[in-house]
């Protein structure tokens, strides 16, 4: 049985860059130490923007260009890709249907026994993606490490956390 640790967008430019927060540096050596003592694959996932970014409905809601691709904002902060083993999942939307997929049929060649969420932002792409694989493998228990995640706000982050735990994903880290 095997254990999956997903490292969410963990990307300069959510960290320090354009979507920067004291919040989400202040996590960085959390989702270090979480990756380096997990016990199982690790899977990252890359917000992944093109130059019409600001053309795309995201960007019209959020006009606000980041994570676009080959940029330093685009990269995985370099102290978390130096412990990267596999080819990040790239997004272009905050839900990764490529990301469920590929644990779907991870499970299918080996039984996963726990899927855990870190990363970047809570109230974002955390919830999406936890919740879509919650529904693709809905037996498979789902965490997330509220001490790895930090959300747009602290209380957008809180309200993530919650309504995660309202459909049974447990929240751990507190």
């Amino acid at each position: 049985m095997q254990n999956i640790l997903v490292v969410v967008d963990m990307q300069n430019d959510f960290i320090d860059g354009a979507l920067g927060t004291k919040e989400a540096v202040r996590i960085v050596p959390a989702v270090e130490k979480k990756i380096r003592e997990f016990d199982g694959t690790v899977l990252f996932t890359r917000d992944t923007h093109e130059t019409w970014y600001l053309e795309t409905q995201e960007g019209r809601n959020l006009p606000v260009p980041h994570c676009i691709r080959d940029t330093e904002g685009w990269q995985i902060r370099s102290e978390l890709d130096a412990l990267r083993q596999t080819q990040p999942i790239d997004k272009e939307t905050f839900g990764s249907t490529d990301l469920a997929g590929e644990l779907v049929a991870m499970n299918e060649d080996e039984e996963i026994g726990s899927i855990t969420f870190v990363g970047l932002c809570t109230d974002i792409c955390v919830i999406s993606n936890a919740l879509l694989v919650k529904a693709s493998l809905p037996e498979v228990p789902i965490y997330v490490d509220a001490s790895c995640c930090a959300g747009v706000t602290p209380e957008s982050h809180e309200n993530a956390l919650k309504a995660m735990e309202a459909c049974q994903i447990r929240i751990i880290g507190k």
